[in-house]
């Protein structure tokens, strides 16, 4: 599992868990990441509404992503929650989970061309570099991008230029996509231009190089709306400000808007 420098997570992380034991009022369970430390998820965090039978809902061996509640380093405990997780949040976490085990892949790789072993790597190069730009994997496709990106980080000259070699040769930007719905009618006469334009006008506005917007109608009132992006958060961005901008553009005209998320 991927190292990370910091010893304990931080609240509202996504963290990859392992289901160790369940009993009625809840589960313990390791997170993966952070040395098999233990947290606890409670019968109310578990799901949804009444769960009549917890077994239902976690088994011991199951891999889980919880959302982190809380943490306290004195009491060695961690509150962790199953049930406010969004779909979205759990196909990102899983994604980036594999695409940090191959960075620490290519971490070992650029390592060995320099004879040092993972564990050296880590300390000379790899935590500092999860520690400026989010994750490793993010840091390599930057090197991949422009070497001169680590340099600040890197100060080993034979670093930046193994890891970049490294990147370059194996790192392909990912994608991500979300999806979501928004509702918009407009009572004027000239009701359903106002409507196409305002979609048009924050789709144009928010696209760029790297970001795809796209609206779909679905039956009226009701619109699709398709973000892809490079990172997760860049795509719930794009969509927050993409819809925001249609249904400011509505509501100005005498109409109205409301946004809800897929999943």
């Amino acid at each position: 599992m991927v190292r990370r420098k910091s010893e304990w997570p931080s609240v509202g992380e996504l963290v990859m868990c392992t289901v160790e034991k369940v009993f009625p009022q809840g589960a313990f369970a390791t997170l993966d990441e952070y040395g098999g430390k233990e947290g606890m998820i409670h019968i109310s965090e578990v799901a949804s509404g009444w769960v009549k039978n917890i077994r239902d809902h976690v088994r011991e061996n199951q891999k889980a992503v919880c959302k982190v509640l809380a943490v306290d380093p004195e009491r060695k405990r961690v509150d962790l929650s199953v049930r406010r997780v969004k779909d979205g949040e759990r196909r990102w976490k899983a994604q980036q989970l594999k695409l940090e085990q191959r960075a620490e892949k290519l971490l070992e790789l650029a390592a060995s061309k320099l004879e040092k072993s993972l564990d050296q790597a880590y300390e000379e190069v790899g935590f500092a570099l999860q520690e400026k730009f989010g994750d490793l994997y993010f840091a390599l496709e930057s090197a991949a991008k422009n070497k001169e990106s680590i340099s600040d980080v890197v100060k080993d000259e034979r670093w930046v230029e193994v890891l970049s070699e490294v990147a370059a040769s194996t790192v392909l930007p990912p994608t991500y996509k979300v999806v979501g719905y928004v509702s918009l009618s407009c009572p004027t006469p000239d009701g359903v231009e106002v409507i196409k334009s305002a979609m048009i006008n924050a789709r144009d506005s928010v696209r760029d190089d790297s970001i795809n917007v796209e609206f779909y109608y679905v039956g009226s009132p009701r619109y699709r709306i398709e973000v892809v992006a490079p990172s997760y958060k860049a795509a719930e961005q794009a969509m927050q400000r993409a819809t925001q901008m249609a249904i400011e553009a509505v509501a100005k005209a005498g109409g109205r808007g409301e946004f809800q998320k897929a999943g």
